[in-house]
C-alpha cells in the first residue's frame, strides 16, 4: 500500500468512527427521550425496514461516486421501473407475473443506466448534465406511460416480500437489502472489479495506461447503480403496494448525501459499502425519532443537512492534515 492509499484509508477509518459515534449518540438520545416507543424491537425493525430501500440505491450510488462520477437519476430509475414492472405483474396473473415483473424492473434499471454510462464515455457529457437529463427522461416516460396516476402492486407481492418476514422476525426487505451489501463489498474488496473502480476513481488517465478498459468498466458501473434502483423499484412496490410516482423526487439527493457521509469522497476513489449503510441510517433513525418524540419532521432537512457539511468538513480538515 503506497503512503497516498495509507493515508487515504486512515481518513476513511477514521471519518465512518465518528460518523457511526454519531449514529448510536443519536439512538441513545432518542432512546432516553422517548423510552420504549423508540426502543422497542417493533420501532427498530420499522428502521431498518425504512432504510433498506434507500441503502440499495445508496450501494450503486457508492459505486458510482467512487469511479469520479454521481448519478442524479436514480429516483426517477426507480419511478420508471416500478412502472413497467408493475405494469407486467398487472397483466401477467400468478407468481409468473411476480417473477416477470422483477426482471423487467430491473432490466429497465440496467438499461438507463446503461444510457448514463455511454453518455458519460461516448458522449463525454458532464455525469452530472447526463444523469441529471436522463432523471427528466426517466420521470417523463413514467409519468406518460402511467398518466400520471399510481398504479397499484399485486397484493401477493406486498404480503410476501413487503410485510412477510423470515422465520417471522427479520422482514424480507431488510434480508435482501443486507444480501445487496455483501454482494456490493465483494465486488469492491475482493474482485478485479472493485480493483478497477477504486483505480479509475483515483486517476482514470492512470488506470487507463495501466491496462484498465475505462469506457466499458464505467459503462458497467452505471448499469449495475441503474440495476440497483431497479431492484430497488420492487422493494418500494412491496413496502407501499403503489408505484408512489411522487414519493421518491429527493432519492437522488438522499443517497447522494448517505454515500457522502459514510465517508466516500467527491473527488473519487475512496468509499466502502460499511459507511454507506451508516450513512444510510442517520437520516432514517433522525426522522423515525422526531416523528416519535414529537419534534416537527421538518427538522430532519437541517438536521441532516448540518451533518452533512460536518462531515465535508472533517473529511477535508483530516485530507488536508493528512497531506
Amino acid at each position: 500500500m503506497t503512503k497516498e492509499e495509507s493515508i487515504g484509508a486512515g481518513v476513511l477509518s477514521g471519518q465512518i468512527a465518528w460518523i457511526a459515534v454519531i449514529l448510536i449518540l443519536m439512538m441513545g438520545t432518542f432512546a432516553l427521550l422517548a423510552g420504549g416507543a423508540f426502543a422497542s424491537v417493533a420501532n427498530v425493525r420499522n428502521i431498518a425496514t425504512d432504510a433498506c430501500i434507500l441503502m440499495v440505491m445508496a450501494l450503486g450510488q457508492l459505486l458510482v461516486i467512487i469511479t469520479g462520477g454521481i448519478d442524479l437519476s436514480v429516483g426517477a430509475v426507480l419511478v420508471f421501473s416500478g412502472v413497467m414492472g408493475c405494469l407486467v405483474m398487472n397483466t401477467v396473473d400468478g407468481p409468473l407475473g411476480i417473477v416477470c415483473g422483477i426482471a423487467v424492473s430491473i432490466l429497465s434499471g440496467c438499461a438507463w443506466g446503461a444510457i448514463n454510462g455511454l453518455l458519460v464515455t461516448k458522449a463525454r457529457i458532464s455525469p452530472l448534465i447526463a444523469t441529471l437529463g436522463t432523471f427528466g427522461m426517466a420521470m417523463g416516460l413514467a409519468l406518460v406511460i402511467s398518466n400520471g396516476i399510481d398504479l397499484m402492486a399485486p397484493l401477493s407481492l406486498v404480503r410476501s416480500l413487503g410485510v412477510g418476514r423470515a422465520f417471522g422476525v427479520v422482514p424480507w426487505l431488510v434480508l435482501v437489502a443486507a444480501f445487496a451489501a455483501i454482494v456490493v463489498a465483494i465486488l469492491l474488496n475482493q474482485t478485479r472489479f472493485g480493483r478497477h473502480t477504486f483505480a479509475i476513481g483515483a486517476s482514470a488517465t492512470a488506470a487507463e495506461r495501466a491496462g484498465v478498459p475505462v469506457i466499458k468498466h464505467l459503462v458497467r458501473v452505471y448499469m449495475i447503480a441503474g440495476g440497483l434502483a431497479g431492484a430497488a423499484s420492487v422493494m418500494s412496490l412491496a413496502r407501499f403496494g403503489t408505484t408512489t410516482i411522487s414519493g421518491h423526487l429527493e432519492d437522488n439527493l438522499k443517497v447522494i448525501t448517505a454515500v457522502v457521509l459514510g465517508g466516500a469522497s467527491l473527488l473519487g476513489g475512496i468509499g466502502t459499502v460499511t459507511g454507506t449503510v451508516i450513512g444510510t441510517l442517520i437520516p432514517v433513525v433522525l426522522l423515525n425519532g422526531f416523528v416519535i418524540t414529537g419534534i416537527q419532521a421538518f427538522w430532519q432537512q437541517f438536521a441532516i443537512g448540518l451533518v452533512l457539511v460536518v462531515a465535508v468538513y472533517l473529511d477535508s480538515r483530516k485530507r488536508a492534515t493528512a497531506g
